[in-house]
């Protein structure tokens, strides 16, 4: 894969080989150049787990103190909640005739669902497609509740819901560019300590194998675990 100058000037900020704390990682990333756009700063995560068994999977929450950088657009599936839900700032809110939009292929309209109780057998309809977008209302990630309220809310300011892949890998956006370093640290280690709480009772040893921070468009800087 052919790279950019700016590439290429960035990786010649570090050594490659070479784990960094937190701090030294993201003042490196600090100091690479900039692009045209403000770019996302992303977390990846290398478990020590078995994807494939049911008992090695790790899922949960954050409240990233200083949010992504992004707004979500959310959409709420309720029937009983609907005024709060509006008030909470949901970009969309419904019933059974959202769940049929859905159904007849619109679901580009959000990047996060919530859910009162009451929708979730009527969400089994559009499961198979909302599955896979990973756009399905879950307990799990606490976007499930009798409030609908505090999960919006929570959403809008930085609640980020988080899960290994089929790798045994997780991915985060914990800010952009435009952040300082000190509120990319304090959201990169929100992160990561959600994910050692969340460490299954059948994984041996650490959670973490691998840590890596990187720009949209920069090289990845191993982070120590």
């Amino acid at each position: 894969m052919r790279r950019g100058k700016n590439y290429k000037k960035a990786q010649e900020c570090f050594e490659q080989i070479k784990a960094y704390s937190v701090d030294e990682a993201l003042e490196i990333l600090s100091k690479f150049p900039k692009t045209k756009f403000d770019e996302s700063v992303e977390v990846h995560v290398r478990l020590n787990l078995d994807s494939k068994k049911s008992d090695q999977q790790v899922r949960g929450t954050v409240n990233l103190p200083h949010g992504t950088g992004k707004t979500l657009r959310i959409a709420a599936f309720t029937e009983t909640q609907v005024t709060e839900a509006k008030k909470a700032g949901a970009d969309l809110v419904g019933g059974e005739e959202l769940i049929e939009k859905i159904s007849n292929g619109k679901v580009d309209d959000f990047e996060v669902a919530v859910a009162t109780p009451e929708m979730m057998p009527k969400l089994a309809k559009v499961a198979k497609i909302l599955g896979p977008k990973g756009l399905m209302p879950n307990p799990k990630s606490e976007t499930v509740g009798l409030k609908i309220t505090p999960m919006i809310e929570g959403l809008k300011k930085g609640k980020a819901s988080f899960k290994n892949d089929n790798g045994g890998n997780i991915h985060q956006v914990v800010g952009k560019r435009s952040f300082d370093v000190g509120q990319l640290k304090e959201n990169t280690e929100a992160f990561l300590k959600s994910i050692r709480k969340m460490k299954p009772t059948a994984v041996k040893g650490k959670l973490i194998k691998k840590v890596t921070v990187t720009a949209t468009m920069s090289p990845s800087i191993t982070v120590k675990a």
